[in-house]
């Protein structure tokens, strides 16, 4: 890591807080870091400095609320393999991609694992600094979205192994009737089962419920239930 401090706000901007989110930037020239640096800090914006993807993710800058803007060609590991690596590890974190070379092979496989743009140098600074606000609103709403996804999974992970068999069944449009011959159980057995999956689940109707379990991914609901 190059830099760790944020870059002070310019003279015209000293009266107006800075934001709260950061932006990371990653390319191996110091004189973009520094470009990059001067330039967000005159608009308001946090910054932090890294001079390659590895050093960024030793950073351990898990959680961290802002964007990352990182430069297409850098030795061991290049922008979009960094991009790549963020999505492996499940970061909320927007992901700005900058680039010296045109190259359409290469903006289309930014866009497609999330990109929030794909800039080619030499790029108007106004379009840089709209893309950022972009990125802060898309990764202000992912954190929400994870939260309100992390927050039903801690309620799928109260119910038991059979409740959580009736919440699949459920979700799935099974009546009572149905749901008991699939578990081969009555369906008085259904009834209190379905009427405790409502109380840990936290849900006031049928309609509640599947727009409850509808927050977690298949992937992640799948998980809960084995």
């Amino acid at each position: 890591m190059v830099a760790t401090e944020p870059s002070s706000p310019s003279a015209e901007n000293a009266g107006r807080p800075l934001q709260e989110e950061t932006v990371f930037v990653v390319d191996d020239d110091p004189d973009v870091r520094d470009s990059l640096a001067s330039l967000l800090a005159s608009a308001n914006f946090r910054v932090e400095t890294f001079d390659s993807a590895h050093a960024f993710l030793a950073g351990n800058l898990h959680g961290r609320a802002g964007c990352l803007v990182a430069d297409v060609r850098m030795p061991d590991m290049d922008g979009l393999e960094l991009q790549e690596e963020l999505g492996r590890r499940r970061s909320k974190l927007p992901v700005i991609i900058i680039t010296g070379h045109g190259d359409v092979p290469l903006a289309v496989r930014a866009m497609k694992a999330g990109a929030v743009d794909f800039l080619e140098k030499p790029f108007e600074e106004e379009r840089l600094l709209a893309s950022i606000r972009r990125a802060f609103a898309a990764g202000s709403a992912a954190q929400s979205q994870a939260k309100a996804v992390e927050a039903v999974s801690a309620r799928i992970a109260q119910l038991t192994g059979r409740e959580r068999e009736v919440l699949s069944l459920v979700v799935a449009g099974r009546a009572n009737k149905e749901i008991a011959r699939a578990l081969n159980i009555s369906p008085r057995t259904v009834e209190i089962h379905r009427a405790h999956v409502m109380e840990k689940m936290e849900a006031d109707s049928l309609a509640e419920l599947v727009r409850l379990t509808m927050k977690v991914t298949e992937i992640e609901f799948a998980t809960h239930l084995h």
